[in-house]
């Protein structure tokens, strides 16, 4: 009997020279990760900009609302949804909303997720979150998913609002990988002594979404919001 397909393929798999393990990138500059207070802040909105975002500064929540109230005037916004985070939580953006003439929709208003899709998809002109991390290496927010902070609130709307305490900022990625993964990765990769939980899913988001595929030119928007505005908050 003949060799099959499978059999064949399992053969010219298993006859492949083992792909060298590529090491570590070496570390950022020392004048990268000791970049500490308005510097961080600095960096993090001139990366920011590169990258077409537009930005905001706010000395605390109070005048984050006020620019929030701008920007929903700004881009015309009548209906919103927010994330419950933590970052969003004390600013109660329903009561802003009702304020402002805005119907602010949060995930938790609706029975089941055929609803929450709808809505985020066919009724929010545009989706406000807060930010576990932001990167300032590279103008990167980080969003880890759960329970208060829905996936498609950040993905789903044309327009992305973030609101991003400044003490989140971290100069470069290093940090941040170590407050996802904890101590779940051991020294050189290997396996930790004790594992901690980690979340169902965490996302770098660095400017709107933007795609080249089609004959290499530049879209915005395909894949995602084709805008993105970060308040920074402190």
């Amino acid at each position: 009997m003949g060799q099959s397909a499978r059999d064949e393929i399992l053969e010219k798999l298993r006859a492949a020279p083992k792909a060298a393990v590529s090491p570590r990138p070496g570390m950022p500059p020392l004048k990268d990760l000791s970049l500490t207070g308005e510097e961080v802040v600095k960096k993090f909105t001139e990366t920011l900009v590169e990258e077409t975002v537009i930005v905001y500064r706010a000395k605390d929540n109070a005048e984050a609302l006020e620019k929030l109230a701008q920007i929903a005037g700004e881009e015309g916004l009548k209906c919103v949804m927010a994330s419950t985070d933590d970052v969003l939580a004390p600013l109660d953006l329903p009561a802003w909303g009702k304020k402002n003439g805005v119907q602010v929709m949060t995930p938790k208003d609706f029975a089941d997720r055929d609803s929450f899709r709808d809505a985020v998809f066919d009724r929010a002109q545009a989706g406000i979150t807060g930010a576990d991390f932001a990167v300032a290496e590279s103008g990167t927010i980080g969003l880890i998913h759960n329970k208060d902070q829905a996936r498609l609130v950040s993905l789903a709307p044309i327009l992305h609002i973030a609101i991003v305490p400044v003490e989140r900022i971290y100069p470069v990625y290093e940090p941040v990988i170590e407050k996802v993964f904890g101590n779940n990765v051991g020294a050189h990769g290997g396996a930790p002594a004790k594992k901690s939980p980690l979340p169902s899913q965490f996302v770098f988001i660095t400017g709107p979404s933007m795609t080249g595929d089609i004959q290499g030119v530049l879209f915005k928007g395909m894949h995602g919001p084709r805008k993105l505005i970060v308040i920074l908050v402190g």
